[in-house]
């Protein structure tokens, strides 16, 4: 598996494990667990999960899946807004931790801006870190402007978690370059859309045909084109799985990128940040 490198020189895989909806009884807590341990197996070791994710259940099925390997699993989680004033942090980081089932944090997100002055949010995250309760922090759903300001308070963010896929590409024409010229990676969530009108795509539908994939590995493979960008896509089940590890052996051609900017072009002027 190809590995991204975050500002503090630390590896972590191009493709990780998303989180989002899992814990939420779609699927036996067991199955989604060994899911997760499938993909650590296969090379996805970076898990990112949060404590909005059905109000920390999310969490608890990642603590049972690094149960036994933690020193396997690159570790992401989010804390909420809310949360995330000086005391706050350090209280929730502790219940995610306990849910987890872990002594430390790899990675710990600001789930979004909220009311919290982004220094004391920084202040917090910044003291989690010399207690050893976190290894790096970094933001979620921040555009530039408030990267920006992040950047003045302090130059430790690790990265930017944000939306990012074929039909949500606003991050191209600032955020990323932004993000590519102090060696940031961009983590990006729901590669693959939501909701499956993504995966409909005649272009993408093409394309998969070429390659002997499915639109989906085909959204992944576009999302890792760019070296700076870790892709978490979401799997449920074994066989989701697998083949989202696949899609990391998948090399787009000039051709199959064309058809992708055909249907999705890319931004040609600022648009406002995309967030679900």
């Amino acid at each position: 598996m190809r590995t991204v490198r975050l500002p503090d020189g630390t590896e972590a895989p191009a493709l990780g494990q998303g989180t989002w909806r899992i814990g939420e009884g779609v699927r036996p807590r067991k199955a989604e667990a060994d899911a997760l341990r499938l993909g650590v197996d296969l090379g996805m070791s970076l898990i990112d999960t949060a404590e909005m994710y059905g109000e920390g259940t999310s969490e608890e099925v990642v603590g049972d899946a690094i149960a036994g390997q933690r020193e396997r699993v690159y570790l992401v989680t989010k804390v909420y807004p809310h949360n995330a004033t000086r005391r706050g942090t350090a209280a929730a980081c502790e219940r995610s931790l306990k849910r987890l089932r872990t002594d430390h944090l790899d990675l710990y997100l600001l789930h979004w801006m909220g009311s919290a002055p982004l220094a004391e949010t920084v202040d917090a995250f910044e003291k989690l870190k010399a207690a050893g309760k976190i290894r790096a922090w970094g933001v979620s759903n921040l555009d530039t402007a408030d990267m920006v300001n992040l950047e003045a308070v302090s130059p430790g963010c690790a990265t930017n978690q944000v939306l990012y896929n074929p039909e949500h590409r606003g991050i191209e024409f600032d955020l990323l370059p932004w993000c590519a010229q102090r060696a940031m990676p961009v983590m990006a969530y729901s590669p693959v859309g939501q909701g499956g009108r993504l995966l409909r795509a005649p272009a993408l539908a093409n394309i998969a045909a070429r390659h002997n994939a499915t639109p989906a590995q085909i959204a992944i493979a576009w999302s890792l084109r760019h070296p700076g960008i870790i892709s978490i896509p979401k799997a449920g089940d074994a066989a989701h799985v697998r083949f989202n590890a696949a899609a990391a052996d998948i090399v787009l051609t000039a051709a199959d990128l064309a058809e992708i900017d055909a249907a999705y072009p890319p931004p040609r002027r600022k648009q406002s940040l995309a967030m679900l």
